[in-house]
């Protein structure tokens, strides 16, 4: 875990218990963070462990094994662990030895997933169910159970409630976890007795699930558990899977009616396998042969105040420990091992303690049992719940040898203690020390942070408060010796920055100073703090040179902005007034983008050929800026000019798309709609190339034209293109546009363009001035594209 120090604003000041907040958050959630992992560390230990007692492999082999299971039935890694713990035989294995999984009594059967048959589920189940399998790792008792399957299965199929129960040696049920259910109705149902007609019963004794999926229809034939029956209308009730007969079943209530979908009952299977390991993690480990010496043992560990275990080596064929079992422990280990309430003798050590391997405990264990020499550990916090609070306590573990064995214990320390490493803790978070100067002895005394901030060997010993300008950089010592004299001579206090060369390069220090004075006001001694600034003074100076780059990049920035306006209105004139071409009415809109540079590569052309046809292009080319401009001169008079001279539409996209490909910037793309309109037939025949399709009014109602093929320029060498055809009718209005119309994200365009199509139709969209009053309808507040939109009218015959 890390953390930041907390440095008040100025001297004296108190500190911002805002950030000292997020601190303790952060350090919090980096604690949850590794239990997490220790947790789920140990179900992978566990799986392995009885894939190696199962196959007699080593433990990489077994990982790889469990690897290739989860792969083939497309598990995660936790989940096929869990399937594989649930499959576990549960017949009591002796001392050292692992329970074999229920598949081996099948020749040829393997472990894990071969118990439990499934067909592929579908990939939202499947997500679903890793999420599960990671939950279960927080999940210490049955009632736990209960309450994590509520939160994975209300969103999903609307359960209200969860009962877990276990069959009784007389053949009855017994209440062992729910949720959602309340106490009273846990309390009268805790108990039920081995009666005919109850669902639950039934699905343990067949093994497969019950569906009660209307109780007005199941209550005249079976009792139904949990009252009032109407509360939940459906329910379902699922066997765990087990070796032999199923002993738990998992109720499911809902308080709707209506079926278990086929994907619901995929997901409840899947359901119960996951929890077959959970629960049978929660049982109590093997019992060890019964031996009065050992029996003796543990309860000597039992009287003892103190966390304590007793280990035994467990040697690979090197004879190298790979492992310890515990052999008696107290309560209280398991406290700290955050394995509280669970019996950890005959256990392995690394069985809840996975990562033990990689801290100092195990290394200090291997190192006592090899050479007898006893091993003290760092100090370190452990949070303890006392009478409902949680507080920090510090320990330190202590391990001693006996004989072939390990006594491990932990040592609380007092409060003189916990306060020393409190303020050991704070001077090296905070990258502070304290540093104390006698002036009438002439001796010194600095705390070990001191000694590392100036990068000074201990051994060395501290600098005398006169000598220390020494030490500053030489534009930095006049300053500092100036203020040393003053606080020596006048007892004047100082805060002081000045730097300093270390053999980690220059570091910016601080020394907060102030004096003692006798009776007499003479200073006798000086109390200093001193604290290392590098981290925040190379940040101010990085957030400075930030600040000046961010200004020069908004100058260039707007320099290209009035540029490439400039270019865009010289080669993009906009009318103030629709024109007449070929018999329809035209009005144009152009919008530049109001983020960055503001103007890009939109544009329009509405022109009238020799032969007295329309041309109406509209096109988009990706970008903004200078450059996107350019390309779209480029194209917006070289297609006028092919269609002028005799190119087809299609013609004219195909050797534009060329252009493109062989232009300056030869990753650039564009779309475009080229449409060609004759007045005599009222025919328009079009093409694009990957553009959104025009927009046709007629009679009050809209439909977009269907698109013929045709890709976006410069995406391919070979790309092909077709023309499509449209008769156009007095009174109809055509809309041609570019995608920063429609395209407003999160919103998709799919809805963009529903919300076109309803404002073009909407009553009075059609007078004068409407283009305004659709871009105003249209587009929100902030643009983040540009938007360049051609609005067609046919006039009805007398406008002709």
């Amino acid at each position: 875990m890390t953390s930041e120090p907390v440095t008040p604003a100025e001297p004296g000041a108190a500190p911002d218990l805002v950030e000292l907040a997020r601190i303790v958050a952060r350090q919090r959630a980096e604690l949850d963070r590794l239990r997490d992992q220790a947790a789920t560390s140990a179900v992978v230990e566990r799986a392995k462990g009885a894939v190696m007692a199962l196959t007699g492999c080593s433990a990489d082999a077994a990982d790889e094994r469990l690897l290739q299971r989860a792969k083939a039935a497309r598990h995660t890694l936790l989940e096929e662990c869990w399937i594989t713990l649930g499959s576990l035989a549960p017949a009591a294995p002796g001392p050292g030895e692992a329970a074999e999984p229920a598949g081996t009594h099948a020749p040829g059967s393997g472990f894990g997933s071969d118990v439990l048959p499934e067909t592929a589920a579908p990939d939202d189940v499947a997500t679903a169910l890793a999420r599960l399998g990671q939950a279960l790792v927080r999940v210490t008792t049955p009632h736990d159970l209960a309450r994590c399957l509520l939160e994975h299965l209300a969103p999903d199929m609307a359960a209200d409630a969860i009962m877990i129960y276990v069959r009784r040696p007389d053949g009855g049920l017994e209440l062992i976890g729910h949720a959602g259910i309340g106490d009273q109705i846990a309390a009268q149902w805790s108990r039920v007795p081995p009666l005919s007609g109850i669902a639950a019963l039934d699905a343990l004794r067949t093994g497969e699930p019950c569906w009660l999926e209307d109780v007005t229809t199941h209550e005249r034939r079976e009792l139904l558990i949990a009252d009032p029956p109407e509360r939940w209308r459906s329910r379902a009730w699922l066997p765990v899977p087990a070796t032999g007969s199923a002993q738990v079943c998992i109720g499911v209530l809902r308080g709707r009616a209506g079926p278990f979908t086929a994907r619901d009952q995929a997901h409840l299977r899947g359901v119960t396998g996951l929890c077959a390991g959970r629960l049978r993690a929660f049982d109590a480990p093997p019992e060890r042969a019964d031996d009065a010496a050992t029996d003796a043992v543990q309860a000597l560990f039992d009287a003892l105040p103190i966390a304590a275990m007793l280990l035994t080596p467990l040697t690979d064929a090197s004879g190298e420990p790979e492992d310890f079992r515990v052999e008696a422990a107290t309560t209280g280990a398991g406290d700290l091992l955050g394995r509280a309430g669970e019996e950890l003798a005959g256990r392995r050590l690394l069985e809840f303690r996975p990562a033990l391997t990689e801290e100092p405990l195990w290394r200090g264990c291997v190192r006592t049992l090899t050479t007898g020499e006893p091993y003290e550990s760092e100090p370190f916090a452990h949070e303890e719940v006392v009478a409902g609070i949680a507080a920090l306590s510090t320990y330190s573990a202590r391990v001693a040898r006996l004989d072939d064995a390990l006594i491990v214990s932990w040592i609380r320390h007092g409060s003189s203690d916990r306060q020393e490493q409190r303020l050991a803790d704070l001077q090296r978070l905070g990258n502070l020390g304290w540093a104390n100067w006698n002036l009438a002895t002439q001796e010194a005394s600095w705390s070990t942070q001191v000694f590392a901030i100036f990068s000074r060997d201990p051994a060395h010993g501290p600098v005398p408060l006169t000598a220390l300008p020494e030490l500053a950089l030489p534009e930095d010592a006049p300053a500092l010796t100036r203020a040393i004299r003053a606080l020596v001579q006048e007892g004047r206090a100082f805060d002081l920055p000045f730097r300093v060369r270390t053999s980690g390069g220059i570091r910016h220090l601080r020394l907060v100073a102030e004096a003692v004075a006798d009776m007499h006001g003479t200073p006798v001694e000086v109390h200093g703090v001193v604290q290392d600034m590098t981290a925040r003074r190379r940040a101010e100076l990085a957030l400075v040179e930030s600040e000046q780059a961010i200004l020069t990049q908004h100058d260039v920035l707007q320099a290209e902005r009035t540029l490439a306006s400039r270019l865009q209105q010289a080669l993009l004139p906009l009318a103030n007034r629709p024109v007449h071409l070929a018999g329809l009415r035209v009005e144009v809109a152009y919008l530049p983008a109001q983020s960055g540079v503001h103007v890009g590569g939109d544009w329009f052309s509405a022109v009238e050929l020799p032969d007295g046809d329309a041309l109406l292009v509209v096109g988009d080319v990706a970008g903004h800026g200078v450059d996107a401009v350019a390309t779209m001169a480029q194209l917006r008079f070289t297609a006028k000019g092919m269609v002028i001279t005799g190119s087809s539409l299609t013609g004219a996209l195909a050797r534009l798309n060329t252009l493109l490909l062989h232009s300056r910037d030869s990753h650039a793309t564009a779309t475009m709609v080229l449409a060609r309109y004759a007045p005599r037939q009222r025919r328009l025949v079009w093409a694009q190339a990957g553009h959104p399709p025009p927009l046709l009014l007629r009679n009050g109602e809209v439909r977009y034209l269907d698109r013929p093929k045709g890709m976006l320029l410069g995406a391919i060498a070979t790309p092909v293109f077709e023309e499509a055809e449209c008769r156009l009718a007095p009174g109809d209005r055509l809309v041609l546009f570019t995608d920063g119309l429609v395209e407003h994200p999160p919103e998709s365009i799919d809805r963009g363009l529903e919300r076109l199509a309803g404002a073009v139709a909407a009553p009075h969209a059609d007078g004068p001035g409407s283009l305004g009053q659709l871009l105003a309808r249209m587009l929100p507040d902030e643009r983040r594209d540009d938007v360049c939109v051609v609005d067609v009218r046919v006039p009805m015959m007398r406008e002709a």
